[in-house]
């Protein structure tokens, strides 16, 4: 329905070609418009996916803008208290902040001291503020939960900084700590980060199995601290890939690792499920729902799964949503990895997605953006680093200005 209402919008006038065909397939040049038309046309013979649009669903929050921060990593207690400022002043009502077990239980288990620097302090003393904080200044946290200490790591293979554990029950026993300590203060926990790439399960093959488990004992341990606790499983990473990871690069195909996670019980496990919502290499409106290509409309196809299993009543919260604005610049590493726009590009896809989101897609809740600032600019030469909205010294993006100019008008009275 919705394409046909543009094709008759387009011929009657109202929308010049270009402009009708950017919102039909997300391109804006004329060859990648077509090149997106004949993809459209191919999806008309795959089977028709079944989103159950009008299915109730839970978790779906008044205020669904969020944004990622990095809070743990400013020292300075006014930077933190001026980040989250700046974020509720913008209307944003979410914040997805990483509560880094390898920061926290640093040393051996059940050792909450960090003892890295003169003087020694809790580790909690950080977390503590940025808690109260997201109070004071009426945001909601997302607390994401990973990233192992060493310690944990002891007796099993070398796996960098982001493989689980050797022992699961070590991080269901911090996941259980933490919400004991932020009971009725954290309702939220997203457990894991992109499992299904490298390196976010380590320097391994990613395992949906072993991942359902994780997630299957961290959700029982939240729930018997506080039954309100909602469980976020991790989102999964927009990849095609299908050799496991374990390698720079490589990963298993988001679609295949929540079908296996499925086969592994995970139902039961989560109450809400996450996807990246990247732009990549195409705008706010590509349409095309070709499972061997990624875009930003890519989480239609988890929804289709998750009907298919029971789970219409759940939502997909976007946990990172954004387009890459770097620097036409040569030295900045793995420049087009992300796509490439521009920075007036990035600033007005972005809320185009919050609007098509609102439009089209019932079950997504809070979308992140990806992400507020970082506490330096020693990044600078890798391409990541250009989704900011914010610079280091607080500098306000063109996108920070249109979402905030976005936020305030859906706002409005």
């Amino acid at each position: 329905m919705l394409l046909l209402a543009i094709l008759l919008v387009f011929s009657a006038g109202l929308l010049a070609p270009n402009e009708a065909l950017f919102y039909l397939t997300g391109e804006e040049h004329r060859a990648g418009q077509l090149r997106a038309l004949w993809n459209l046309a191919l999806d008309l013979t795959r089977p028709p996916l079944n989103l159950a649009s009008d299915a109730p669903i839970q978790h779906l929050p008044d205020n669904p803008f969020g944004v990622n921060t990095f809070l743990e990593g400013e020292v300075e207690v006014a930077k933190r208290e001026r980040t989250v400022r700046m974020i509720r002043e913008a209307g944003f009502g979410w914040i997805r902040q990483p509560f880094v077990w390898s920061d926290i239980e640093i040393h051996g288990k059940g050792d909450f001291e960090d003892r890295r620097n003169v003087p020694h302090r809790s580790a909690w003393e950080k977390y503590d503020n940025i808690v109260e904080l997201a109070e004071r200044y009426g945001l909601r946290i997302i607390a994401r939960v990973g990233a192992p200490p060493k310690w944990a790591h002891r007796g099993y293979a070398d796996l960098g900084d982001f493989g689980p554990p050797a022992d699961f029950n070590d991080f269901a026993d911090f996941v259980e700590v933490l919400a004991r300590r932020y009971k009725g203060r954290i309702y939220h926990w997203q457990i894991w980060n992109e499992p299904n790439i490298y390196p976010e399960w380590g320097n391994q093959r990613s395992n949906p199995e072993d991942y359902t488990r994780l997630l299957c004992m961290a959700h029982e341990r939240l729930k018997a601290v506080d039954p309100r606790n909602v469980v976020i499983a991790a989102a999964l990473a927009p990849t095609i890939a299908q050799d496991g990871g374990g390698h720079p690069g490589g990963g298993l195909n988001d679609l295949i690792f929540l079908e296996r996670m499925y086969a592994a019980g995970a139902a039961r496990c989560f109450d809400v499920a996450a996807a990246q919502g990247y732009g990549l290499f195409s705008g706010p409106f590509d349409r095309r729902r070709d499972p061997l290509q990624t875009n930003v409309a890519r989480h239609v196809l988890m929804r289709d799964i998750m009907v298919r299993h029971g789970d219409a009543h759940k939502p997909i919260w976007l946990s990172e949503v954004n387009w890459n604005a770097p620097p036409n610049d040569p030295s900045i590493a793995e420049l087009h990895r992300y796509g490439i726009v521009s920075p007036e590009q990035q600033a007005r896809y972005v809320p185009l997605l919050f609007e098509r989101a609102r439009r089209e897609w019932p079950w997504v809740g809070v979308m992140s953006v990806w992400f507020f600032k970082r506490p330096s600019d020693a990044e600078r030469n890798q391409s990541w680093y250009y989704f900011r909205m914010v610079e280091p010294d607080f500098t306000p993006t063109l996108l920070w200005d249109a979402m905030r100019a976005y936020i305030r008008s859906r706002q409005a009275p």
